[in-house]
């Protein structure tokens, strides 16, 4: 009768866990799961020793291995004593032993939130397992770092998840990926204190040095929000930063911050070298898309906007005011300055075709992650050298497709 129950209850539990429709559960089978749940196999799968027992842990359970179960999530415990999940999961082996339980977390029909808040961690968790495509597939984005930018992080605020590639000749090659913690009401941050993360391109800034309080973690890595879209948007508010969890806490539920990105202290500190830079693209995005292999439609792209960028340049220094001008969407804006702002500015300096010497270099391109814009920041250095100014500088622009040709909507110092 107690195999019978258990049956039950790790049915149940893995239906809390991964919200699976009719067509999924024909799709899977607990069998095929994780045909050998031994901890080499999990470690494939998972990024560091916690989450691979806690993944060991919960797919022994829905094979009916409560007691390797048991034994499982006691040596998580060990190793890491302040996960709160790990302890969820712990109460539930025992009380199953000598009751029927109707849920995951579910000693009673009514969890309180903060079971609910475990249950949807465990869920993040085993999908992560579950999809098992991040080393084969990349995001159906535009991701082109410069040779400067050694590595490049994407979050998928959706999946609560945080993924590192490395920048290896022009391709993207898949480093690890981490379970993460965003804004308490989700994302597209709008003002101070909406406690939302934000979507879209930043850049994280080297670790800050001053004290910070506890809920903070080990580390705080500042991103540079509200950036040039943000405040073309009148999007408020600042301190998103990707930071680590309170010493008491290995990791937080998936919502629960007040808008920064936060990671286990351990999994902050493996990126350290990475983050520690000052150069480190992070994408945010929600729902990714992702493809298989070389993603031939954004290599596509990439390939229109780099000969956009190269006409642009070709006739700004050839000093043709008219065809330079065409590159620019007639809704422009640079720090207060529209488009017939620029316009006029760029035809008093040009009308006298002075003699420029113009060159860009460490150029990267990322798709901004837009629900209503097609919309790539492109990033380089420019070399700019004329008879009355010579200047060198990390300009940004923003690239917004209109009618099927790539305009600039935003250009300035990054």
């Amino acid at each position: 009768m107690l195999v019978k129950k258990a049956f039950t209850y790790t049915l149940l539990a893995a239906i809390t866990l991964v919200p699976w429709n009719a067509t999924a559960v024909n799709r899977f089978s607990f069998s095929n799961l994780l045909p050998k749940p031994n901890l080499s196999d999990a470690a494939d799968i998972a990024t560091n020793l916690a989450e691979s027992l806690l993944v060991k842990s919960l797919l022994e359970i829905t094979q009916g291995k409560n007691k390797q179960a048991l034994s499982t999530i006691d040596q998580l415990i060990n190793a890491v004593p302040n996960f709160k999940l790990a302890y969820l999961v712990r109460g539930d082996l025992l009380m199953a032993q000598g009751k029927y339980l109707q849920s995951f977390g579910g000693a009673d029909n009514n969890p309180t939130e903060a079971v609910k808040d475990l249950q949807e961690e465990a869920r993040a968790r085993i999908e992560r397992y579950l999809t098992k495509q991040v080393q084969d597939k990349q995001p159906n984005l535009l991701l082109a770092p410069s040779q400067q930018q050694a590595h490049l992080i994407v979050v998928d605020t959706s999946k609560s998840r945080l993924y590192v590639y490395k920048n290896e000749d022009e391709r993207l090659k898949y480093v690890a990926d981490y379970y993460i913690t965003v804004g308490k009401n989700g994302v597209v941050k709008q003002s101070e204190g909406d406690k939302r993360t934000p979507i879209g391109v930043y850049f994280a800034r080297p670790k800050l040095n001053q004290p910070l309080p506890d809920l903070y973690g080990d580390a705080a890595y500042p991103l540079n929000y509200p950036n040039e879209w943000d405040r073309q948007h009148n999007r408020q508010g600042s301190g998103i930063w990707l930071h680590g969890t309170p010493s008491n806490t290995y990791s937080r539920p998936p919502r629960a911050s007040d808008g920064c990105v936060v990671l286990t202290n351990q999994d902050l500190k493996s990126l350290a070298p990475i983050l520690q830079t000052g150069k480190t693209p992070v994408v945010i995005a929600d729902n990714l898309e992702w493809l298989d292999g070389a993603n031939s439609g954004n290599a596509a792209q990439k390939n229109e906007l780099t000969a956009a960028v190269d006409t642009w340049l070709s006739d700004w220094r050839a000093q043709d005011t008219d065809k330079y001008l065409s590159h620019y969407s007639k809704d422009f804006s640079s720090n207060g300055v529209n488009f017939q702002q620029w316009a006029e500015h760029k035809q008093r300096v040009q009308a006298s075709k002075p003699d420029v010497e113009i060159s860009v270099s460490d150029i990267s391109m990322f798709s901004y992650p837009d629900a209503e814009k097609k919309l790539v920041v492109v990033d380089f250095v420019q070399d700019y050298k004329s008879p009355t100014l010579r200047n060198k500088m990390q300009k940004r622009q923003y690239w917004i497709q209109e009618n099927n040709s790539w305009k600039i909507i935003y250009e300035g110092a990054a």
